[in-house]
């Protein structure tokens, strides 16, 4: 960017700035400035909190099966958790192999959840699968 001065004859003097502006929104305010603004970052995406649970959830029920560990509440002695806690976390395997298979696949993205436990807890609760489906659609459909 250069800045030049001109005066004429009879005319005020003038300057004139030479190059590219590139204009920048802050808020509400637009300014203007001779460099490019950063490209916007790519969104943080991780595996989202229910998929961690379902996982460690199986991950539970297979060493139960394996006869690694008693029963659950032995689990819940060897984790410093509540019975409670560990049925929760076993009830997520009620729901419907393909929705577990969905549960697995959510991501979080830049820190928001798509869903928490509890509300899936509610759906594994249901008896039947096609309902599981239908209230798990709800559950996840855009608002």
């Amino acid at each position: 960017m250069t800045l030049e001065t001109s005066a004429g004859e009879g005319k005020p003097k003038r300057l004139v700035l030479k190059g590219a502006f590139l204009r920048q929104r802050t808020g509400k305010a637009v300014t203007f400035s001779s460099t490019p603004t950063p490209p916007k970052r790519e969104p943080v995406r991780r595996p989202a909190h229910v998929a961690h649970m379902l996982a460690l959830a199986h991950h539970l029920q297979r060493a139960i099966d394996k006869g690694l560990v008693a029963d659950r509440a032995a689990v819940a002695r060897k984790l410093g958790l509540t019975r409670a806690r560990v049925t929760q976390l076993l009830d997520l395997l009620l729901l419907a192999p393909d929705l577990q298979l969905q549960v697995l696949k959510l991501e979080a993205v830049d820190g928001t959840e798509p869903t928490s436990e509890r509300p899936l807890r509610r759906i594994a609760h249901e008896a039947v699968w096609a309902s599981q489906r239908t209230e798990f659609s709800n559950l996840l459909a855009p608002t």
